[in-house]
């Protein structure tokens, strides 16, 4: 199949969190699958090399009001799929992905109609635009509406949840600058808290859905990780599957990491002890190879949880018991806590604020056990990371973190991490205080407990099989939108529903 995927950040070229790993591997596995795979994605200024990327289109005119148009840059040499890139420095030009929030719609809105016309003006058409995030969600809304009658307007649409508390909430001037027909900006549309809801209209609107994890598919479903939008996920449950995120083993394999200070993998783990030893001198921690060192890759927000381990791990720093390596940033006030942390204990603590991928890499396989405390996860991606490098994940029983760690009581066989229950400081502090044992009191399941992480196998080809097996059940379900109308009459708030012009709502979405 011919498949376009629209996202807003796409590694290496650009990334915050795990979404730009997702979309760039799921891209190669699918082009390795045989597919035809496009990704549009912005030029944004902080990619490195911008302005020497081959030109593929000097000017594509795009269908927003009033009229505007940008330049679409190619990644040079072969990724496996063709990588555009939108160049448009009034919306895209800053270092920052997401930018200023006060343009943040029309920014979103012109990448999702440029993403469009750029398959219509190079005669490209594909058979599923794969939307990722609230950021392109609303172009399966204009291919329901005012693309419907062009070339594109057959294409079958999937939008993948990365994480459902982005929702992206904006003016309803978006609607006029994109040419949206007045009924989607309703209740039972796009239109919430005055505004539209990006994501809702994709969610209303998508042939199919996906996210990134089977329990978390389940769990948006309710009002605890709903953010509202729990009744939405329910009237389309149908079309709604969880599928599970993986490891690109190019990037992540310890056995031939270039970041290490040395390789090993799960028969040979003798390097691991030296890549730790190399990740203290790196930090400035104390060189003790028996002191448990706690990893931390993460943004640093509300959902990580990290707020809630500051207490429990300040009381085991400060006892000698254990040590962080800590790379993050995000919210001001935790960060200024976690340096102050390091401060207070320069041997039994480091952190770095931004992002490093050369050092995420040295903390993966230097630290013995990676800390994610987080409120909810959609998915996760270090906790495979971490057990890919035998480094064994500490972590919440919520979303991908459940579906992916198997959890540790002395004996059991198939564990791969330490799983707690509740989010809160008291849990985390339990949950430490079962890796200190699992060190100190079972140092044989430890071993085997990392050479079982080690061996646990969480291909992208697997899931792109997948979301092959869901393109073709969206291509189908699309083609039946197409049939002939039996009745005018749509059923109230039911965008896969028919309806004929005037009003031009979707067939079936």
């Amino acid at each position: 199949m011919r498949v376009l995927h629209l996202t807003p950040e796409l590694a290496p070229w650009s990334k915050s969190g795990g979404l730009g790993d997702a979309a760039a591997a799921l891209a190669k596995a699918l082009a390795l699958g045989g597919h035809d795979v496009r990704v549009v994605t912005p030029l944004h200024g902080s990619i490195p090399g911008r302005e020497a990327l081959p030109c593929h289109r000097e000017r594509l005119d795009v269908g927003v009001r009033p009229a505007d148009a940008c330049r679409v840059r190619r990644a040079a040499g072969s990724h496996g799929f063709a990588a555009l890139f939108i160049e448009h420095d009034a919306f895209f030009g800053g270092r920052e992905i997401y930018g200023d929030p006060g343009s943040a719609g029309r920014r979103a809105a012109f990448l999702a109609r440029a993403g469009l016309d750029l398959c219509l003006a190079d005669g490209w058409i594909p058979d599923v635009v794969h939307c990722h995030d609230w950021t392109v969600a609303l172009a399966p809304v204009l291919l329901n509406t005012v693309l419907r009658e062009s070339p594109i307007g057959a294409a079958a649409s999937v939008l993948t949840i990365h994480n459902l508390q982005h929702q992206g909430l904006h003016g309803k001037d978006i609607a006029a600058y994109l040419g949206l027909p007045e009924w989607v900006v309703t209740p039972d549309n796009l239109e919430c808290l005055g505004g539209i809801n990006f994501l809702k209209g994709g969610l209303y609107h998508a042939t199919r859905l996906t996210t990134v994890s089977p329990t978390y598919a389940r769990e948006i479903a309710g009002p605890a990780h709903g953010f509202g939008l729990d009744p939405v996920i329910r009237h389309r449950q149908a079309d709604l599957e969880g599928i599970l995120n993986g490891v690109d083993a190019d990037d992540w394999n310890p056995a031939r990491d270039a970041h290490l200070a040395a390789r090993y993998s799960a028969s040979d783990l003798s390097g691991k002890a030296s890549c730790k030893a190399a990740l203290q001198g790196e930090l400035g921690l104390e060189r003790d190879p028996g002191i448990p060192l706690i990893g931390v890759v993460a943004r640093l927000w509300e959902q990580k949880g990290l707020d809630l381990a500051l207490e429990p791990l300040r009381t085991r720093i400060r006892a000698g018991q254990l040590q962080l390596a800590l790379l993050g940033s995000g919210d001001s006030a935790l960060e200024q806590a976690y340096l102050a942390l390091a401060s207070a204990h320069p041997g039994g603590a480091a952190v770095r604020i931004g992002y490093d991928n050369r050092l995420a890499h040295r903390i993966e396989a230097g630290a013995d056990f990676f800390l994610m405390p987080s409120r909810f996860e959609p998915c996760g991606l270090n906790q495979l990371y971490s057990m890919a490098y035998g480094t064994l994940p500490i972590v919440r029983r919520t979303g991908g973190l459940a579906d992916t760690v198997d959890p540790w009581t002395p004996g059991a066989p198939d564990a791969t991490g330490i799983v707690f229950e509740h989010a809160d400081s008291a849990a985390i502090a339990w949950a430490l205080g079962q890796a200190l044992e699992l060190r100190h009191r079972h140092p044989r399941e430890l071993e085997a407990m990392r050479a079982r992480a080690m061996r646990r196998e969480f291909p992208w080809s697997r899931a792109a099989d997948r979301y092959a097996l869901c393109y073709a059940e969206a291509v189908r379900q699309r083609r039946g939108a197409f049939a002939p109308d039996k009745t005018d009459a749509p059923t109230p708030g039911s965008p896969t529903n028919t309806r004929k012009a005037p009003a031009k709502a979707a067939r079936k979405a």
